[in-house]
């Protein structure tokens, strides 16, 4: 007989995206079922990481914030403050775990006027970069004056944004508007 929960397309997505951006992390998909399936027991085991967030009762984003924060507890996710400097974007970016075998810096380095960029155009900036050599740089958008962002092969970003639609969060691809700088 099949669980209930097989037959929720929100969990559903929730569990092939964290396994499309932590697939050597099957933690991080259990994080975010608990938090989807029982939101007050996430709440209360995760009561410290979620205190620094103000947030200390479940809402419906609660399993996007679990991904967020798990993704960010296995080196998958840097997050920017709306005004970070690029030096520390560049830094945190190079640690992720996801990071492209190759560094797309090295292209990067010749323009150096994008240093004095405010955060979001930098962040577009790197995201052409990334794509550059196949790679992709996404938002995970949880309606704050911050930036989580995640990285992946590009081929498999118009998957991640179908995921998060289906789940009913919202996901932005850096470097891909042609509007921005």
């Amino acid at each position: 007989m099949p669980h209930p929960h097989d037959a929720d397309p929100v969990r559903a997505s929730l569990a092939e995206i964290a396994a499309l951006l932590a697939p050597a992390h099957p933690d991080v998909a259990e994080e975010v079922l608990r938090a989807h399936d029982s939101p007050h027991d996430y709440v209360s085991a995760f009561a410290d990481r979620l205190d620094d967030r103000g947030i200390d009762e479940p809402f419906d984003g609660l399993a996007w914030i679990a991904l967020v924060d798990a993704l960010a507890g296995h080196g998958l996710l840097a997050e920017f403050d709306w005004k970070e400097d690029p030096q520390e974007i560049r830094d945190q970016l190079r640690k992720l775990e996801s990071r492209p075998s190759v560094d797309p810096w090295d292209l990067f380095e010749a323009d150096a006027t994008t240093t004095t960029l405010p955060t979001d155009e930098f962040l577009d900036a790197c995201g052409r970069h990334y794509r550059e050599i196949g790679a992709a740089l996404a938002v995970l958008d949880i309606e704050s004056d911050c930036y989580p962002v995640v990285g992946l092969r590009a081929a498999r970003a118009d998957e991640l944004t179908a995921l998060a639609a289906r789940a009913g969060f919202p996901v932005h691809h850096l470097g891909t508007d042609p509007r921005r700088p």
